[in-house]
């Protein structure tokens, strides 16, 4: 399917409240310290905008590849219980994720850490999670190489243990790629700081998983409106536009970005993001902002309803989405589902359920 348009000229606790609950006495500041809003939002319920296209039943040939899976370690889960009125998770264990896969159609999961990890202070306490995180996730790997691969998690806001963690990861474990929230504190993807680890990324040709996070300026801006409805959508966006103002897409075109949830609210807001990108910055964007929104990667998870995918494959070619669940917070039978039900052509199918992925992740082949 032609999708394209033309548009005019430290702790060791992960950060946020979960699910919009109050943290009762724990201060604002002390609470997007310890916990990362977590959860995703049912698929709309409405027709397929792809009409007059044919249905397909869409069980691929070898296999579904979930890009977007999280692991919920025990001592992910103990830290996540030591912060009080944080909401509830979901029950998970390695037979948990299998089970799911196999119901649907699922060959191989890429694991990431709850919310694509946790947002670390500098110091050593960050660099440890990290470490435990992704040894947990390569064991994993190890007892089961052809349901899991790794999306190993960074201190990002440590930018010299990020880059440790990277050989580590990589070189050590073999991880498929890099898991990292779309921000930190109120620090954004294309800020200076993270130079360092893009080049090393950059250099290393690696896939980097970039899942959203409710950022200090605007967590709880609502009463009782959780930050996985509207904020983690809008947070994907700002980073995604931070990449492009700071030149960080075109200076390292080798990083191979997914952005979950079908890219947030970018479908909607590209042509307004291509119409006022400040002229004087229009050296970071030399071949133009459509090229570099069209070249990235993006997740069905929570976006392979009719309305979410139609605006996505408005902008992007359907070659750059790829499959995504968000289990264990919803299962894939959701997006296998609408995908079945999308009335796109077998061949866009297809490919967003493994082909796409395959192409990132190499040693799926076969």
């Amino acid at each position: 399917m032609a999708s394209s348009v033309e548009f005019s000229p430290n702790s060791q606790i992960p950060i946020a409240p979960s699910f919009g609950q109050s943290l009762g006495g724990v201060s604002r500041r002390d609470a997007l310290k310890q916990m990362a809003a977590v959860g995703a939002s049912a698929a709309l319920s409405v027709p397929s905008v792809f009409a007059g296209m044919p249905r397909v039943d869409s069980n691929p040939k070898l296999g579904r590849i979930d890009v977007h899976h999280h692991m919920l370690p025990p001592f992910y889960m103990d830290l996540r219980r030591a912060v009080p009125n944080v909401g509830v998770m979901p029950t998970w264990s390695p037979s948990k994720s299998i089970d799911d896969m196999e119901k649907n159609g699922v060959a191989t999961a890429m694991l990431s850490l709850a919310v694509s990890g946790v947002a670390f202070d500098a110091g050593e306490a960050g660099r440890s999670l990290a470490r435990k995180s992704n040894d947990f996730g390569a064991q994993l790997v190890k007892d089961h190489p052809a349901n899991f691969g790794l999306l190993a998690a960074l201190p990002l806001p440590d930018p010299q243990g990020s880059l440790a963690e990277i050989e580590y990861a990589l070189d050590t474990l073999h991880a498929d790629g890099i898991a990292v929230l779309s921000s930190y504190g109120d620090k954004w993807l294309g800020d200076a700081t993270y130079v360092p680890v893009f080049e090393e990324l950059n250099r290393r040709k690696a896939v980097v998983f970039v899942h959203p996070n409710a950022p200090n300026c605007c967590a709880n801006l609502q009463a009782h409106v959780p930050a996985s409805s509207i904020e983690f959508l809008f947070d994907t966006t700002r980073t995604i536009e931070s990449l492009l103002v700071s030149g960080t897409f075109s200076r390292f075109p080798n990083v191979q970005f997914i952005f979950s949830h079908g890219g947030g609210t970018m479908p909607i807001l590209a042509n307004r993001m291509v119409r006022t990108f400040p002229k004087d910055l229009a050296s970071q964007v030399p071949n133009g902002v459509l090229f570099e929104l069209k070249r990235q990667y993006y997740d069905t998870a929570s976006a392979s309803n009719p309305t979410s995918l139609s605006a996505l494959m408005s902008v992007v070619p359907n070659s750059q989405v790829l499959f995504g669940s968000d289990f264990p917070f919803i299962s894939a039978g959701e997006p296998a589902s609408d995908l079945m039900h999308s009335g796109l052509p077998e061949s866009a199918v297809e490919g967003i359920n493994r082909e796409n992925a395959v192409r990132l992740f190499g040693r799926l082949k076969g």
